[in-house]
């Protein structure tokens, strides 16, 4: 029975110990099987990750010397002295062969004229007979074909016939052009085709094709070490020709021809070799080490457990914070403000709580992107952080906006200590993205329990006193009183009355007649919207309209006007109509089918419709802008710029898009009889719109003086006060009448008044 009994043991011992010896060596087994082929697989991961990272850096440097052909080909007389009429090789290898080779010591510069033959050849700065370079025009001759081929395509034709050529208006490079790889005197050398173009916009008959400037830099020495340093490879080197070197780290240069030309080779890195060396040995002692399994599961079960605290840790922290800055979130922010409000007696002193919003954040995020708007954001927490008492809980509760809560202080003045400092140390300017930026902070604070012991209440006036700060001019702080409440609501009800008016069809909408520079015959009429509220009275569109754009309804508004005045302006079929468009409403997705779909419905002539947009509008640089602008006018719809001349770059918007009409902003006008040097800027402001073949318009003029002097100007229209008040639609007709009476001698405008 003994044995038996060992026996059994044994079997038992066996039938416990076979299964897991085999489980473990199949797992070893497995184990290695899998190692080696991860190792294969990573440094082949690798490789090719190097060969990504070389092509991405070769591709940069050809975006490079097309970028150092840019200055040379991109040039009024440069496109001047390739033409066949005026082409010069002296003028030629003094601004491009030596200039390039001295400036960007390129080895070869080839310029081909427009009819395909080379008319400059320079090698290392030496000019040499054209005729030299036609082996390597030949071999590159794709690139050349594409360059041209491109810059035809690059023609747009316009309604009057010509065309005109548009180059690219962002990216690396705005030429035309086309990069790729060649054989130059036996060696690599990096090849890029440019098209020689003019600077400025040409209006041409008939397209034609291009000369090119062709710059070839071997890829050697120093060169051949940058691309290394770039590419972060090591051992690079080229070898030209077509037989493949014995290294499997190459990567393929190939002509423009498509045939191969060289190779890039380096010293691979090999992390999944360098691994399995180091864990063979390792392999072989877990074989010999099978006793110790059970301790290995115990402690991979304890690793285990032990991540899976940490991440439950984690997990908890990021439901509490936030994962820009690392500062409490609005929940955890919640939760705080609600113990210290349980826990409050009055022994404990005052609570503040403080809403803390950057100034112009926008502008930010447009301007710089939002990388840069996130480094401001992360730089406002470190200054905060650095700032609030160790007692204070400190969070970011939405984009820009941050809360603080301040327990225990003992009054008023305590708190906007603390404000102070705050506001103190956003003087001083962040540098981001390469710019100091002066971000100025909103604030807005509520005390309990004198406002209220009520977290609801508590941040609602909080809310009310940041957006108070805000109206009251930014960059400042201020505590909530009832007077600021009264103000939303009188705002809320502002904003009600607004939604009733448009929706019961109780906005009126008056216009002002633009008449010739005489005084005498309307040529057009600009639309003005009026509201008459029963209970307030009358309401300042500059009070309303920044309403409506806060609200939303500022698009429902524009629509509102513009088929109004279209219905009523289809009683005055010889006059133009001029509509206001704000900035929200031109940037809506719909408004070129919105204004499409109105024209439509009231049957209204494109053609005698002129949209006002002020400069604004292009705040953003949004290249949809452009696009919609040119829709626009492809309707036949024609474009206002208003109160040209109070922006920070007018000129750059007349530069960048295309406008039909030039309102002059009436404080230039009214300066006409006080400023000494007004009327000289005036004459300037129409002579530049004369010169862009805009129409302008004088808007502003109250006196008889001022109409005076912009009678012996260029300008084409006069509109203002002095001419006609706005007027309902039904009296339009007689205020033209009156306009044609007043041209009689008694009563024109003198001349020499």
């Amino acid at each position: 029975m003994t044995i038996n009994k060992t026996d059994n043991g044994a079997r038992l011992a066996n039938t416990i110990l076979f299964p897991v010896v085999g489980l473990v060596l199949l797992a070893i087994a497995f184990s290695v099987a899998l190692i080696a082929y991860t190792s294969r697989s990573a440094d082949h991961a690798a490789m090719e990750s190097e060969r990504q990272l070389l092509r991405g850096s070769t591709q940069l440097q050809l975006e490079i010397l097309a970028k150092e052909q840019e200055g040379a080909a991109v040039w009024d007389l440069a496109d001047y002295y390739t033409r066949p009429l005026s082409a010069s090789t002296q003028w030629l290898d003094a601004n491009l062969g030596r200039w390039l080779y001295t400036n960007h010591g390129h080895d070869q510069t080839v310029v081909v004229g427009e009819t395909g033959e080379p008319i400059y050849n320079a090698l290392r700065g030496q000019q040499l007979s054209p005729d030299a370079s036609r082996e390597l025009i030949s071999s590159i001759w794709p690139l050349i074909a594409r360059t041209r081929a491109k810059f035809i395509t690059r023609f747009r034709p316009l309604p009057s016939g010509l065309f005109v050529i548009e180059r690219p208006l962002n990216g690396f490079t705005r030429s035309i052009h086309e990069t790729g790889f060649a054989l130059h005197e036996g060696e690599l050398a990096f090849v890029s085709v440019t098209a020689i173009s003019p600077e400025l916009k040409q209006f041409v008959a008939n397209r034609r094709p291009p000369a090119v400037l062709v710059s070839v830099k071997k890829l050697e020495g120093s060169r051949l070490s940058a691309l290394e340093t770039r590419s972060g490879v090591d051992g690079l080197s080229a070898s030209p020709g077509a037989d493949r070197p014995g290294a499997t780290a190459t990567f393929d240069l190939r002509s423009p021809l498509g045939m191969p030309i060289g190779y890039l080779t380096w010293t691979a890195n090999k992390p999944g070799t360098k691994i399995l060396s180091g864990v063979g040995p390792m392999l072989f002692f877990l074989a010999a080490t099978i006793a110790g399994l059970t301790s290995v599961v115990l402690f991979y079960t304890r690793q285990n457990t032990r991540r899976l605290a940490e991440s439950e840790a984690r997990a908890q922290h990021a439901a509490l914070h936030d994962s820009l800055t690392g500062l409490a979130n609005r929940d955890f922010f919640a939760d705080r403000f609600h113990d210290e409000l349980t826990r409050w007696d009055a022994d404990k002193g005052l609570i503040g709580v403080i809403y803390i919003d950057l100034d112009h954040f926008k502008d930010i995020n447009d301007t710089l992107g939002h990388a840069a708007g996130d480094e401001v954001i992360r730089e406002a927490a470190r200054r905060l952080r650095v700032l609030v008492p160790d007692e204070a809980t400190l969070a970011r509760i939405s984009g820009d906006e941050f809360a603080l809560l301040l327990p225990g202080y003992a009054s008023r003045t305590a708190i906007e200590h603390v404000l102070r400092r705050i506001q103190d140390r956003f003087a001083i300017p962040m540098y981001i993205s390469g710019t100091h930026l002066h971000v100025s902070l909103s604030v807005g604070a509520a005390i309990a329990p004198e406002d209220s012991l009520s977290m609801g209440e508590l941040l609602r006036k909080a809310d009310i006193a940041l957006y108070s700060a805000k109206g009251a001019g930014r960059g400042r702080w201020a505590f909530f009183d009832e007077s600021m409440e009264e103000h939303v609501r009188t705002r809320e009800n502002l904003a009600h009355a607004l939604r009733e008016a448009i929706g019961q069809d109780r906005l009126t909408v008056v216009y002002q007649p633009q008449t010739t520079i005489d005084g005498a015959t309307v040529l057009s009429v600009e639309a003005l919207l009026r509201w008459t509220d029963p209970k307030m009275g009358p309401v300042s569109p500059s009070v309303f309209v920044p309403i409506a754009e806060e609200i939303g309804l500022i698009n429902e508004l524009g629509l509102y006007v513009l088929r109004k005045a279209c219905q009523d302006a289809a009683a005055w079929p010889h006059l133009g109509l001029a509509v206001n468009v704000s900035p929200s409403q031109f940037r809506h997705p719909r408004f070129i089918d919105d204004l499409r779909e109105t024209l439509k419905a009231c049957e209204f002539e494109p053609t005698r419709l002129e949209i006002e947009v002020t400069e604004t509008v292009f705040a953003d640089n949004d290249s949809n802008i452009l696009s919609t602008l040119k829709q626009v006018q492809e309707m036949g719809i024609r474009v206002a710029l208003d109160d040209f001349g109070v922006g920070y770059s007018s000129l750059s918007y007349l530069r960048r898009f295309p406008f039909d009409t030039l309102k002059i902003d009436r404080s230039f006008i009214a300066d006409l009889e006080v400023a000494p040097h007004a009327h000289s800027i005036l004459s300037t402001i129409i002579d530049l719109g004369e010169a862009l073949g805009m129409k302008v318009v004088a808007e502003g003029i109250e006196t008889r003086q001022q109409a005076a002097i912009l009678q012996r100007t260029n300008c084409d229209r006069l509109q203002g006060f002095y001419l006609s008040r706005p007027v309902p639609p039904d009296s339009v007709p007689a205020t033209e009448a009156r306009l044609a009476a007043d041209r009689e001698p008694s009563a024109a405008i003198s001349l020499s008044a």
